[in-house]
């Protein structure tokens, strides 16, 4: 990036609100087609399947880690992240749109094709979303200080949240007025434009030049060096190996995440009351905001991780909780205010720390190294799907607590490192 494009870049108050609204129009899109609630119910109306709803879940967020090693390679070598960005940010959009047109038109065409051509639109839409994490996290790295970033994250969610609210009342009118794919298929358009929204107000953020590298000139050109940089980080940087364990730790609590409306289906509550299921989600996350914000910035990134692996444990302890007094509607939108409420803080908390223990000189490599080793845990929802096929729904929640149990504990090794072993 010349003198000029630096100096044509909005100030720092300028780009943190910019960043800010882009990420809340991002939050208001993806809690359109929410795979917890929205997707999980389309799907288990498709199919019919646990084993789908599990799919979908696991494939998008396999979809959104597996490219970042692909993508953190080349970015480390490129001049500008920011086209990667465009590409992902703009391409997951369309994808969203095709695949409203899919359903609008859906009464068209055979069960059989309309679930297959549904599930392969989402896989692409996953794994085209998965290109933008790593220049989002570089970009993000290098216009917001650390000391304002988890503000920054809180107020996205929160302007994220008061739009989701609008979405989820968009959602449950549609589900109420029109014919169900149709209603999915206004859903998806909605989120297609909030995506295009969200892209435009990032990019209009601009990005920082690129720092020059700490102790070499160039970046790592070959493949096999690139590889052989994230084995060195992953064996010589003890926080980050210890946090990408506490995350596939992680990922063991969220494999019930898509079984909650599953639970909610068997306990009578129906697919017109999705949208009040989101609403309830939304809402937890909308009240969290000032908490997580607060807890990030001031107790420091690792506290707040802490915190929320211990919060994970309860939407698992609540639904198993649900199950026994075959609890009804307002039962579990209580459980997705907890479960909204846990989800900003994962996110928020991973996303801070992350950028924490990354370089700034080599942060596109770091979220590269870590999302691709983390990518394994994404699965775990197909496990999930197996443990309610096989043995009862009740399986999944347990198996999620136990995971939250050892995250907990391993987080809190992370804290005990000496800065020598934590470098």
């Amino acid at each position: 990036m010349s003198a000029s494009d630096a100096h044509a870049l909005p100030d720092e108050r300028g780009r943190f609100w910019r960043i800010a609204g882009a990420g809340a129009a991002f939050q208001a899109g993806a809690a359109a087609i929410d795979s917890a609630t929205v997707v999980a119910s389309l799907v288990l109306q498709l199919t019919g399947s646990a084993f789908a709803v599990g799919f979908a879940s696991a494939i998008l967020r396999l979809g959104w880690l597996l490219p970042q090693l692909v993508v953190g390679f080349l970015a480390e070598k490129a001049e500008r992240r920011m086209p990667f960005y465009v590409f992902g940010a703009y391409g997951r959009a369309l994808l969203a749109g095709l695949i409203a047109l899919l359903l609008w038109f859906g009464d068209d065409l055979s069960p059989t094709v309309l679930r297959a051509a549904f599930l392969a639109l989402w896989t692409i839409y996953a794994f085209v979303s998965g290109v933008v994490a790593v220049p989002y996290n570089d970009i993000v790295g290098r216009s917001i200080r650390s000391e304002t970033r988890s503000r920054m994250l809180a107020w996205r969610f929160f302007g994220g949240g008061l739009f989701a609210l609008g979405v989820a009342g968009v959602v449950r009118l549609s589900l109420d007025i029109f014919p169900d794919l149709q209603a999915y298929g206004l859903i998806f358009a909605l989120a297609a434009v909030l995506l295009v929204l969200s892209s435009s107000l990032f990019v209009s953020a601009g990005e920082p030049p690129v720092p020059p590298r700490r102790g070499r000139r160039e970046a790592p050109q070959g493949v096999r060096a690139f590889l052989a940089g994230g084995w060195h980080v992953l064996t010589g940087d003890s926080r980050f190996r210890l946090f990408l364990y506490s995350q596939w730790l992680g990922g063991a609590t969220l494999m019930a995440l898509p079984f909650y409306v599953v639970a909610a289906d068997r306990s009578g509550v129906t697919p017109a009351d999705v949208g009040l299921l989101l609403g309830a989600q939304t809402a937890g996350a909308l009240a969290s905001n000032p908490l997580w914000g607060k807890l990030g910035d001031g107790a420091g990134k690792l506290r707040m991780l802490q915190t929320v692996a211990a919060v994970r444990m309860l939407p698992p302890l609540f639904v198993l909780i649900l199950l026994v007094l075959e609890a009804g509607l307002v039962g579990y939108m209580a459980l997705f205010v907890v479960i909204g409420a846990m989800m900003n803080g994962v996110t928020i908390g991973y996303l801070g720390y992350l950028m924490e223990i990354s370089p700034d000189d080599r942060r596109p490599a770091y979220s590269a190294y870590f999302n691709a080793l983390a990518s394994p845990a994404a699965l775990l929802p197909l496990i999930g799907a197996g443990l309610v096929s096989l043995i009862s729904i009740q399986a999944v929640f347990v198996a999620a607590i136990l995971a939250a149990l050892l995250q907990v504990l391993l987080l809190f090794c992370i804290s005990r490192l000496t800065p020598e072993e934590a470098s």
